[in-house]
């Protein structure tokens, strides 16, 4: 991201131009129409105007009037020019036009409201495993992250798509400054309309609000906010100047934000009774990206205090001093580990407000350092392995932990290509004090990954922008959904029991060097049995496998000797295994000659499929669809593009 704006030499000192808002809309009779608010990436690098006709209202923190930009195509003739009259009349069409939807939405949600209340969506730990409940039961989100945000309105895709994708969640951004235009005046008519939306098309919501953090910068923080640094400053690099974000030692910027926060809060309080809203994300990938940590005096001060004991407690220090500065405490990480706490204790406060008023689920999401290859924290500009400092990477979340307990949840954002970082990634969220939650992942390459969460007992998955595709572009999410989707509150309830485990097909590495087609087998061990997994569609024991990896299987035991199958473009079959102290006691041997053999006890036992049966789940009801037999299950299960969810019982003899 660009990290300043035009700049100008006034009096021999540099000052940023910032564009506070960025606001699309038409002109009517010369009115101006609202129908769009920009985002971040605009508000950094400028609006662009392409093919299509555009108008939009900017307005900048060095000038005192805003312009009206007019953009149409070139062989249009157009240009850009000024219309005073639009401006004059855009705030008396906008308030209008905002108090008449709020007054239609608050009548539809007043008959919503006397709907029967639901139990509170909460975080659930059991015997070291974690589940998402929503209506008193464990819960997966199959989400999506909506790519268009303030500019929902004007995507009339958006909930064909996410149908298409069958997504049971969506998560979409609350913005600061459209919630708070004006100081102590909240306007709540988009959050009326998503969970009103939300509710017709029977999905969940995960609200994602973005504060005083959006990226590492402060691009959603209300004008009068951006136009007062003296009251809302910014932090400082090393060299004291002031950097694209705020500081989180300013209590005038954290108060603010709590307050706009804890406002929003109450007004889901007071309008969902349906629990429409299941999580609230706290801001958006926290921390800076120009400087490792905050450098102001307020900041220095602290840094050269002791350091608090829970972080000492949660982060073992380096000096044996009983009360180290960050400097003795942590040596060369001082500067990160210092920033991460000042980070984790801003939103842990606001997360700690809101909760005070409506408890619901919270999360800090997170931009990844890589988790093999980390680079420097904090340093602008291109340098290998860069990453956000302050937020909950993987090595500061016991910082965050000790600093924010308000935060149930430490979530990653995985964009990885590389599928061993991928896959490290989720096992680093994946902790005793921490459960695994996806709140962001892009890379299409990286569908199949979902079911190596579902093994990591994920709360959730949500792709970013998968709805704002096309339906072509979203299928291979939409294919894990669409498997998934009909038994998702069993799956939820296996996984929270301990009894799932899934697989995703590895990459092909030996053979793309010019070795041998590798063995993609893969082996998931459960009581009495040994379910083997291998890739691409297998006949009569000839071992497939796919041009590119692509394959996923999950198998969770339901009984003694009962097993729920399922899986994409991959091969699935039974060994017995014993029982756990057979296995610490012997070496059992596994053969396959016709069917799959082990020699438990000095006797071989031969796998037997008793009843296969393929069958759906119809709101909550299960429906029988067909049994398999005989050629079927001569040398296991085989599974293609098709979503085919199948109950096993096995035998031996």
């Amino acid at each position: 991201m660009a990290a300043r704006g035009a700049n100008g030499d006034f009096d021999r000192k540099w000052k940023c131009g910032q564009n506070l808002s960025i606001e699309e809309g038409n002109c009517d009779n010369g009115v101006f129409r609202h129908i769009r608010q920009g985002n971040g990436s605009e508000t950094v690098s400028g609006p662009n105007f392409g093919g299509l006709p555009m108008a939009l209202c900017v307005s900048m923190a060095t000038y005192e009037w805003s312009i009206l930009l007019m953009g149409r195509p070139l062989r249009e003739n157009g240009r850009l020019r000024p219309k005073k009259a639009g401006v004059r009349k855009m705030k008396n069409s906008s308030a209008i036009l905002a108090a008449l939807a709020a007054t239609l939405i608050a009548a539809t949600l007043q008959v919503q409201i006397q709907a029967q209340e639901r139990p509170m969506p909460r975080i659930v730990q059991k015997d070291g495993r974690y589940a998402l409940f929503v209506d008193d039961a464990p819960f997966l989100i199959l989400g999506t992250e909506d790519l268009t945000m303030g500019q929902w309105t004007t995507s009339p895709d958006v909930w064909p798509n996410i149908e298409h994708m069958q997504a049971n969640t969506v998560e979409v951004s609350i913005y600061w400054e459209q919630l708070e235009p004006q100081l102590d005046q909240f306007d709540f008519t988009m959050v009326d309309r998503l969970v009103s939306e939300a509710r017709q098309h029977n999905v969940h919501l995960v609200l994602l609000w973005f504060g005083m953090y959006y990226n590492g910068h402060q691009h959603y923080t209300p004008d009068w906010v951006k136009l007062d640094p003296v009251r809302y400053p910014h932090a400082l690099n090393r060299e004291g100047e002031a950097v694209d974000n705020l500081s989180p030692f300013a209590s005038t910027t954290l108060e603010a934000d709590k307050a706009a926060f804890t406002a929003l809060m109450r007004h889901l309080k007071e309008t969902d009774p349906q629990r429409t809203v299941i999580m609230i994300q706290v801001e958006n990938e926290t921390g800076n990206w120009e400087s490792v940590r905050d450098f102001s005096p307020a900041a220095q001060k602290l840094f050269e205090a002791p350091v608090p004991p829970g972080v000492l407690k949660a982060m073992p220090a380096l000096s044996t001093s009983d009360s180290p500065d960050w400097q003795q405490a942590y040596g060369s990480n001082a500067d990160e580990y210092f920033n991460a706490w000042a980070v984790a204790s801003y939103v842990g406060q606001v997360a700690a407000a809101g909760k005070a008023v409506y408890p619901l689920p919270m999360d800090a999401n997170c931009a990844l350092r890589d988790p093999l290859r980390p680079g420097p924290p904090g340093i602008e500009g291109p340098a290998s392995g860069r990453y956000e400092s302050g937020g909950p990477t993987d090595n500061v979340i016991p910082i965050w932990k000790a600093a924010a307990p308000a935060i149930d949840i430490e979530a990653p954002d995985i964009y990885r290509g590389d599928p061993a970082s991928y896959l490290k990634d989720l096992e680093l969220y994946h902790r005793d004090d921490n459960p695994l939650y996806v709140a962001e992942t892009g890379g299409t390459g990286n569908a199949r990954f979902f079911f190596s969460a579902l093994n990591l007992q994920t709360l959730g998955f949500s792709p970013f922008g998968a709805a704002d595709d096309s339906q072509k572009d979203a299928e291979p999410w939409a294919m894990n959904y669409r498997l998934i989707g009909p038994i998702q509150r069993e799956i939820a309830r296996l996984n929270f029991e301990g009894k799932l485990k899934a697989v995703a097909e590895p990459p092909h590495i030996d053979f793309f060097q010019g070795g041998d087609v590798p063995n993609l087998t893969q082996t998931m061990s459960f009581d009495g049995w040994d379910a083997v997994v291998s890739y691409g569609v297998s006949r009569d024991g000839a071992v497939g496998w796919n041009p590119t990896p692509e394959g996923r299987a999950l198998v969770a035991q339901v009984g003694d000797n009962e097993f729920l199958v399922t899986g994409y473009f991959s091969h699935v079959d039974f060994w017995p295994a014993g029982t756990e102290q057979q296995r610490k006691t012997q070496l059992i041997e596994h053969e396959t000659k016709l069917v799959p053999a082990s020699l438990i006890d000095g006797k071989w036992l031969h796998r037997q499929y008793v009843h296969v049966e393929q069958g759906t789940e119809d709101n909550g009801t299960y429906k029988f669809l067909r049994i398999l037999s005989g050629s079927d299950l001569n040398s296991g299960i085989d599974f293609d593009d098709k979503p085919i969810v199948l109950r096993v019982k096995l035998n031996t003899y």
